[in-house]
């Protein structure tokens, strides 16, 4: 059980949870939207380098203490939790600071810049009974949450492979490339979905503006039960693209988040072959064309179904779905990634991971 906190005594008594936002770029004013929308909680501080940026969160939360020095979001008596939501180079030391001060922590993704950093994280919540978690929002889709039951109810059968598509012009990082930018939430699905861990990965990749980070790659991972993913990001193509292929042996997948509705679609489409012969060339094959379908899938804002299971594991000390655990898995495929796209795509194989999910 957590250790004694006085604010937990005002959360009993029916108070909701202070979060401080640090960071109102691009992503924390979702977050924060979503924190007012979520029972339970609300917007306690901002924090933000910018004036105008702290202006815009004054207008739209009137409530909310703001602050230009993130140090005083994590000490202001009001926040209970923080959400750090800057770029990935600051994650550690604000997440770091804001444990060492009791508060619990929504951290974006990816967790750290370093498996090293992101372990020591987990070494401080668990020291201090605190939550900390992860922005994995594609997680909590509603797509990928049926993707992941219909793969649990065999509906799939073995998973053959995972193939997706993850391309638009831009966004330019500044701080990470391509890889750590857009390959991080293929990596956070395929955690999510298989029951298993890569025992190796490739990467291969190239940056086509001289001096800054590469733009586009190509990742591949190979898993211990014969599954393979491969991965293609890029920010310099014409088009936004976010399809995913998953083949199975019973089942397959097309899942595209573009989509407005029917995001997964099902087929009954696939090879059976003779098991009466040794070799598959010499096998007989016949090929399966069944019926698509379209299940039906929530179309709840994942952000918010994040927010509200945010929550509920600082008032009822749960594990969180997306834990620190699970962010430093992923943070360790970026690095192994990393390797490889440094050598030109040679195969690196992985320490053992322990399975999180």
């Amino acid at each position: 059980m957590k250790g004694h906190d006085p604010r937990a005594t005002r959360r009993a008594q029916g108070g909701s949870i202070g979060i401080g936002v640090i960071g109102y770029g691009y992503w924390g004013p979702n977050i924060a939207r979503c924190i007012a929308a979520t029972d339970g909680c609300h917007v306690a501080a901002i924090g933000d380098a910018s004036s105008d940026a702290l202006a815009r969160a004054g207008r739209m939360y009137p409530g909310a203490n703001l602050w230009k020095n993130w140090h005083d979001v994590i000490a202001d008596p009001a926040v209970d939790a923080v959400a750090v939501v800057t770029p990935v180079r600051q994650h550690y030391e604000m997440a770091l600071t804001a444990l060492r001060a009791g508060k619990h922590v929504l951290v974006e993704k990816p967790m750290t810049e370093t498996s090293a950093q992101g372990a020591a994280l987990i070494e401080e919540a668990d020291r201090r009974n605190l939550t900390l978690m992860v922005d994995h929002t594609f997680v909590y889709t509603g797509a990928v949450q049926k993707i992941r039951d219909l793969v649990v109810q065999g509906i799939v059968g073995d998973v053959y492979y995972y193939d997706s598509t993850r391309i638009n012009l831009g966004l330019f990082q500044r701080d990470v490339n391509v890889i750590w930018d857009l390959a991080v939430h293929d990596l956070s699905i395929i955690n999510f979905l298989l029951d298993d861990v890569p025992v190796a990965i490739s990467a291969c990749g190239a940056d086509h503006l001289h001096g800054n980070r590469e733009n586009m790659a190509h990742i591949v991972l190979y898993f211990s039960r014969g599954t393979i993913a491969h991965l293609n990001v890029n920010w310099l193509a014409p088009v936004k693209v976010r399809r995913t292929l998953i083949g199975g042996s019973q089942r397959m997948i097309v899942y595209d988040d573009l989509e407005p509705s029917e995001k997964v679609k099902v087929y009954d489409r696939g090879v059976d072959i003779s098991a009466e012969q040794q070799r598959v060339y010499d096998a007989r094959v016949s090929y399966r064309i069944g019926d698509m379908w379209a299940p039906q899938t929530s179309v709840k804002e994942a952000l918010v179904t994040e927010i509200e299971h945010f929550v509920d594991c600082v008032a009822n000390n749960r594990v969180p779905l997306t834990s620190g655990a699970v962010g430093l898995n992923i943070v360790s495929y970026l690095e192994y990634a990393s390797q490889s796209l440094n050598q030109r795509g040679h195969p690196v194989d992985l320490v053992p991971l322990r399975r999180v999910s």
